[in-house]
């Protein structure tokens, strides 16, 4: 009999939105057991020992628990005692990580080792597997080549997984990143596969197969002595089979059945639905993200109006933030992307706010300020013609006039 559990984790594994959810997995299965983070999926990577041992650090700090390194990097790099030491050491773990990397790489370096089969065993006994982000794509019967198909353009294609749930009797193919939306301009949804790939990958797979998609930020726990799944995290789940899907919110639960066959009766809520189309979905904001926008928006507003001293304050204030997330141990990848969106706010508060202080005097701005008010004042008794004309008036001038919800807002046409 199977008395463990399987965490399925979308992305920030190390971030603060799984801590409660990595204490409750340790009251539950591994509060006394050894826990051990696996670097196989970023083994190739220059900065692999750096997560592992930001791993054990969160884990010491964050979830105050002791955590090792398995180190298994490449089938090359590990000598054949070295790895049988490796495995020997996992073979007694309770609670074992693995995170972020490259799915199909974690898949050639592990698919002919014995981790599967630890894996599946310890589950078994009442351990507990967490598998985020890369790792957890390689944990069903197929993995999604993500880097090969979104950077390198190769065909759409899926490669054998690891299959440990198979071993476990679960047949699954599990999809993180269900609601990415980096692609700005682009859908990314689908672990960056976007609706119409990810579309046509589904029509590759076997008939019948079960797809487990996880928001980010988002942990499904598989509680395998029970036989039913609850949601963690601040986003959802998603089961998609056979054209239809069914989506579960923190906290609701579904079972094994619903995995395996229907999507019927569920175990806590969530509605099946057809997936013609599928639901569109934004990216799940963290407390990190929800700052870095607003502070981003503030600092536009500020560039708009020439105001110096916002601006000034602004950009240390997002200087700040970036550190604090560092030390909070936020998810790296947020971190470089809240970096970039830094150095942009340094350009343009070194050459946006210069050059609006060349053209636009504080005068200026005050006639244009004086202006957007009468036009507002033609708009509220409904003088249309004449609110029309001032905007054509600031227009003509190269002034662009918007209107919001929060009121109107001008700038200098570039």
């Amino acid at each position: 009999m199977v008395r463990g559990i399987v965490a399925l984790i979308g992305s920030g594994e190390l971030s603060g939105t799984m801590v409660e959810t990595y204490k409750a997995l340790f009251a539950r299965c591994g509060a006394r057991g050894k826990a051990f983070f696996l670097d196989t999926p970023a083994g190739f990577q220059e900065n692999a020992d750096l997560i592992a041992r930001r791993a054990v650090e969160f884990f010491r700090r964050q979830v105050g628990h002791s955590m090792e390194i398995a180190s298994f990097k490449s089938v090359e790099a590990v000598s054949p005692a070295e790895a049988a030491a490796v495995f020997g050491l996992l073979g007694q773990a309770d609670f074992l990580l693995m995170g972020p990397g490259s799915p199909t790489y974690a898949v050639r370096q592990l698919s002919e080792t014995p981790l599967p089969a630890l894996c599946s065993a310890m589950v078994a006994r009442g351990g507990c597997l967490v598998a985020a982000s890369a790792a957890a794509l390689t944990t069903g019967s197929y993995t999604l080549p993500v880097y090969e198909i979104y950077k390198v353009g190769e065909p759409l294609h899926w490669v054998k997984g690891l299959n440990i749930f198979g071993q476990l009797g679960l047949d699954l193919v599990v999809i993180p990143h269900w609601n990415n939306a980096e692609g700005g301009n682009h859908d990314t949804r689908f672990c960056y596969m976007g609706e119409k790939r990810f579309r046509a990958l589904e029509a590759l797979l076997p008939p019948g197969t079960t797809i487990l998609g996880l928001d980010e930020h988002t942990a499904c726990l598989l509680d395998f002595d029970s036989g039913e799944a609850v949601v963690a995290g601040i986003g959802r789940v998603t089961i998609r089979r056979d054209g239809r899907e069914q989506s579960f919110a923190r906290g609701e639960r579904f079972t094994f059945q619903q995995l395996l066959g229907g999507l019927g009766g569920p175990a806590g809520a969530g509605n099946g639905v057809a997936a013609e189309p599928l639901e569109t979905v934004t990216a799940a904001e963290t407390p990190f993200w929800g700052r870095m926008h607003d502070l981003e928006k503030s600092f536009y507003r500020s560039l708009e109006q020439n105001d110096r001293a916002a601006l000034t304050a602004l950009l240390l204030e997002t200087d700040r933030l970036l550190w604090q997330a560092q030390m909070d141990l936020e998810n790296p990848e947020f971190i470089s992307q809240g970096r970039e969106i830094f150095r942009e706010m340094i350009v343009l508060a070194g050459t946006g706010a210069n050059r609006n202080a060349e053209v636009i005097t504080p005068r200026l701005k005050q006639l244009i300020d004086s202006l957007v008010a009468l036009r507002e004042n033609y708009r509220r008794v409904k003088k249309w013609p004449e609110a029309d004309a001032l905007r054509e008036l600031l227009q003509e001038a190269g002034f662009v006039l918007e209107d919001t919800l929060e009121g109107p807002r001008w700038r200098l046409e570039a």
